[in-house]
C-alpha cells in the first residue's frame, strides 16, 4: 500500500510503508506493528503513531507522543480446546510485564507450541492449566485459570477473557483486574454482566477463563513524577484544575437494557450485470 504525501508530519509514516493486520485502530492510534506469517514468541518492533493518523498525518487523540522504547508481545487471544476427548493441557513457564497493556502475560509451552496470553490472578510458574470446548449437560466445576466455553460454567461464576463472537478471540474483560459474572442462561444464550453493570447475551460456544485478569492493584500505582508519565508515553497535560462541585446536580439512569450480541455483520456484495461490447 503506497501512502502519499498530505502533510508534513505524515513523513515518520512512509519509513515503512505499512500497516497492521489487525488495525492500527485496534491500539488507540498508539503504534502499528509488522506481523509475520507465522506466529511467534519473539519481540516484534513497532513504530509510535504518537496519536495520529496513520493514513492522513492528523492528530486523532491528543495527549499521546514519545515515551521510553518498548517491543511488542504478540499475544495470543484465542483458547480454543478440543470439543471431544481430554482437553489442551499447557505449563506456565513465566509470568511476565507487558509494556503494551495493563495486564500482565504468562508464556505457556503444549509439546513443541510455545505461546503468549493473558495471565489471571492465580497464575504462577509451574502451574498446569487445560483448555476444552466441550459442553456436557451438567454443568462443571470450574478451576481458575482453566478455559471453558460460557455454556460449560454454573451460573454465578466470575470470567474474564471471554469472546463476543464464536472463534474470533477474547475481547470482553481483558485489561488488568477486570472481571464479568455469569448471572444466567436462557435457553443456547449465556447473560453476562459486566462491571458497569452491562448485560451481554453471548452464544454458549463463546469461550471464556475462569476467574479475572491478574495486575490488579495496576490503577492504584502512583505515578509519582511527570518524568515518570512522559516515560509512559503521554505528553504534559494542561494544568487546568476546576473543582466538580454538583452546582447542577446529577440525574439517575437506569440500568442500561440487556444486549443480544450475535454473528457479526458482514456487507454483502452486490451482482451488477455489465456487458462487454468488443468493435472491431
Amino acid at each position: 500500500m503506497k501512502l502519499q504525501h498530505q502533510h508534513q508530519q505524515i513523513r515518520f509514516i512512509n519509513k515503512h510503508g505499512y500497516l497492521t493486520e489487525l488495525g492500527w485502530k485496534a491500539f488507540g492510534n498508539r503504534w502499528i506493528v509488522k506481523f509475520p506469517e507465522k506466529y511467534t514468541v519473539k519481540k516484534l518492533p513497532l513504530m509510535k503513531l504518537a496519536g495520529r493518523d496513520p493514513t492522513t498525518g492528523k492528530r486523532v487523540v491528543g495527549g499521546l507522543g514519545g515515551g521510553h522504547k518498548k517491543k511488542y508481545r504478540w499475544v495470543d487471544k484465542c483458547r480454543h480446546g478440543p470439543k471431544e476427548g481430554p482437553p489442551l493441557v499447557e505449563k506456565i513457564l513465566a509470568i511476565q510485564y507487558d509494556p503494551c497493556q495493563s495486564a500482565k502475560i504468562a508464556l505457556v509451552a503444549s509439546g513443541d507450541k510455545v505461546r503468549y496470553i493473558i495471565a489471571s490472578s492465580t497464575m504462577k510458574a509451574g502451574d498446569l492449566i487445560s483448555t476444552s470446548g466441550h459442553i456436557p449437560r451438567i454443568a462443571i466445576r470450574p478451576k481458575e485459570g482453566d478455559a471453558h466455553p460460557l455454556g460449560a460454567l454454573p451460573v454465578g461464576t466470575e470470567v474474564c477473557c471471554v469472546e463476543k463472537y464464536v472463534g474470533e478471540g477474547s475481547s470482553i474483560a481483558v485489561s488488568a483486574g477486570s472481571r464479568a459474572i455469569l448471572v444466567r442462561k436462557v435457553g443456547d444464550r449465556c447473560i453476562i454482566q459486566l462491571p458497569s453493570k452491562q448485560e451481554l447475551s453471548l452464544k454458549q460456544e463463546c469461550m471464556a477463563t475462569v476467574g479475572h485478569v491478574g495486575n490488579e492493584d495496576h490503577n492504584t500505582k502512583h505515578i509519582g513524577s511527570a518524568q515518570r508519565l512522559r516515560w509512559l508515553g503521554f505528553r504534559p497535560r494542561s494544568g487546568l484544575w476546576h473543582r466538580k462541585d454538583g452546582r447542577y446536580g446529577r440525574k439517575i439512569r437506569p440500568l442500561p437494557p440487556l444486549k443480544i450480541v450475535d454473528n457479526r455483520k458482514v456487507d454483502k456484495i452486490t451482482e451488477l450485470p455489465m456487458t462487454l461490447k468488443v468493435v472491431c
